[in-house]
């Protein structure tokens, strides 16, 4: 066993000897990088990245200029795709960006072939008013080759660009320059599990003084994807900028936001937010008649959240500022999620509600664990009661009360009052949403079954479903359960609810299937559940990379009776178990019995908090193993 375990630290060493010794300069490919047949260290990779350079240089003008080498050794077809490579830049300045030395290397018959770009291999695409794309495919690409280019772009504006250190391939080595005059101060941020190091010095090129900051990190792990993950890129090592001062002796001095409070004032005083969010001549007359006899708090905020929904359609963009203004908004029947959302919340204090907006950072575009201006993309309005916030979004048509698009549902956002005072909100939800099933059915001698379903969503299960649903015919939907659950009939199917968006919305149907029973040697095998059976477990790996993201708390709950053939009884059945997780996080429960020819069971699979962190998963993972298990065991029936 030790040797064994020497065996691998001495690989792991080997493998490290062979990442340090590659050459992190352009045109310097080796006979051995070619050779490679595998990653040294993950070896099911299909790609690597063997160097990744990155340099921001701004000029005491606030000018800048950025520039990119990579180095990529493709290992597998499934690599391919990295030879498509593009570039976004303001549409009509393609003399703005310089894409150079692309080439692909690959060995034959032991020499080293370098191909350049063909002019074919190029295409420019005007995707859109504000932005163009250059693309490149690399030639002669295929398993053992490697591609690298160079990119340049020239004349940006203050700012420094995000960079990733950590990619879905492995990383050998990363490096990120940065080159800023002393007049300049920019904060900071680092996000993911490895930290770079950091390499400072001052330099005086430019005849003035400069801070130059090197920032590397070497033998970086593939980012993998994993169930329940709400964002990966919250966990990707990761830099970036904010401009914090400007100060150029006798000229000017101007600092930026530096804390949340600050960061949420200065966008309340932007013209596009706080300036529209005052604006309310232009529904006043509607509203009057709309909050009519409405004295209740609840009854206004869901008139008012109703009657947006139904008047103001989502563009799909988003932004915590205005694109045309709430007026055109109002008028032409739609707009972004700041037309519409700021507009909800003029209305709600119209109505005498305390009413704010609540700055958000969606799923998709990561939390921003540090104050800047940039962290939100999105708003939502927030009424504070005696009994806590009521958080509305009036962008998606099946949303209620502290019922959001899941889109929404992204850790924290913050609040802003009049005065310029903010707090944080807490976006995950507290509130069980549950799917409860109740199903009855009986078997034949020859294995067939009929029964009846019923299944009620609540919450945000409901708004899940009315999701799904609204826009796929009934025939096909039903079409989709039969093909998906053994080629089950179904007939008599009911919806209920579907236009409530306050209470549950349910489902029943009747069915029939002759594949969901095994009749083998004269005895019938059964599991329970049928096509409610749960054959998926999303926590298989060893170790969990990042924290488990439900997006809300649940219970799904199964309350089945099955009734036997005649001249048939029990000779096996799963035995009664529950599973409780500590802390209450979530719990397992499974009752059977078996009396007067009818077999009657209940389940109960509830998580009671939308968040698991890390340290949790080994508890989690077991959990699911159980709970999979026992839902997977079958009643075995006997003739009499």
């Amino acid at each position: 066993m030790k040797f064994r375990h020497l065996a691998i630290v001495v690989f792991l060493f080997i493998g490290f000897l062979k990442i340090n010794a590659q050459n992190f300069e352009m045109g310097k490919v080796t006979i051995a990088e070619l050779e490679e047949k595998k990653h040294p260290i993950d070896s099911a990779a299909s790609a690597a990245i063997l160097f990744s350079k990155g340099t921001v240089d701004i000029k005491n003008t606030g000018s800048s200029e950025t520039s990119v080498q990579m180095r990529i050794k493709i290992y597998k077809k499934e690599g391919y795709n990295l030879s498509n490579v593009q570039f976004a830049f303001p549409s009509g300045k393609l003399s703005a960006i310089s894409i150079t030395d692309v080439y692909t290397y690959n060995l034959v018959d032991g020499k080293i072939v370098k191909s350049k770009l063909k002019p074919e291999g190029e295409f420019l695409e005007k995707s859109n008013k504000n932005y163009w794309i250059k693309k490149i495919t690399f030639p002669d690409v295929r398993e053992g080759s490697i591609i690298e280019y160079q990119f340049k772009n020239y004349g940006g504006a203050l700012n420094i660009r995000d960079w990733d250190f950590q990619k879905s391939i492995p990383v050998n080595y990363s490096e990120f320059k940065t080159i800023i005059p002393d007049s300049f101060v920019f904060k900071r941020n680092t996000t993911g599990f490895f930290s770079p190091k950091i390499k400072t010095q001052v330099a005086n090129t430019y005849g003035y003084l400069a801070i130059e900051n090197i920032y590397s990190l070497q033998n970086l792990p593939a980012m993998k994807e994993e169930e329940y993950v709400n964002n990966i890129n919250n966990y990707r090592a990761s830099i970036s900028h904010e401009l914090e001062t400007i100060a150029i002796p006798g000229q000017i001095f101007k600092s930026f936001s530096s804390n949340w409070s600050a960061v949420a004032k200065t966008i309340y005083e932007y013209e596009n937010f706080g300036l529209e969010l005052n604006k309310t001549g232009y529904f006043e007359e509607d509203l009057k008649l709309l909050l009519q006899a409405k004295l209740k708090s609840e009854d206004k905020m869901t008139a008012i959240l109703n009657y947006v929904k139904s008047n103001i359609k989502w563009n799909n963009h988003f932004g915590y500022g205005c694109d045309q203004g709430v007026r055109k908004a109002y008028k032409e029947k739609t707009g972004n999620c700041a037309d519409i959302n700021l507009m909800l919340t003029a209305m709600l204090r119209y109505s005498g509600l305390e009413a704010h907006p609540v700055l958000i950072s969606t799923r998709s575009n990561g939390i921003t664990f540090f104050p800047n201006i940039d962290a939100f993309n999105y708003v939502i309005a927030a009424v504070e009661t005696p009994n806590g916030n009521v958080l509305l979004d009036a962008t998606d048509e099946f949303s209620t009360l502290n019922i959001l698009p899941l889109r929404d549902l992204n850790w924290v956002g913050r609040l802003i009052r009049k005065d310029g005072t903010s707090d944080i909100i807490d976006l995950m939800p507290k509130k069980t949403s549950n799917d409860l099933v109740t199903m009855s059915f009986e078997i034949t001698e020859q294995g067939k079954v009929e029964g009846k379903a019923r299944r009620q969503y609540s919450d945000y299960n409901a708004l899940s479903f009315r999701q799904k649903t609204a826009s796929e015919k009934e025939e096909a939907y039903i079409e989709e359960i039969e093909n998906k659950n053994s080629n089950i009939e179904i007939s008599e199917y009911k919806r209920v609810n579907q236009n409530e968006f306050l209470l549950p919305v349910s489902e029943s149907f009747s069915f029939t299937g002759s594949n969901l029973a095994e009749v083998i040697g004269g005895k019938i095998y059964l599991n329970p559940m049928l096509f409610f059976l749960s054959e998926k477990n999303p926590f298989k790996q060893e170790k969990r990379e990042y924290p488990v993201d439900f997006g809300f708390p649940f219970c799904n709950k199964y309350t089945i009776t099955i009734k036997l053939p005649e001249n048939f009884t029990v000779e096996n059945l799963p035995e009664s178990t529950a599973v409780v997780m500590e802390d209450n996080l979530g719990a397992f429960k499974f009752d059977i019995a078996f009396t007067d020819n009818l077999i009657q069971i209940s389940m109960i699979h509830q998580i009671n908090e939308a968040i698991f962190p890390i340290e949790k998963y080994e508890m989690l993972k077991e959990y699911y193993k159980t709970m999979l298990a026992k839902q997977s065991e079958k009643i075995v029936l006997k003739r009499i």
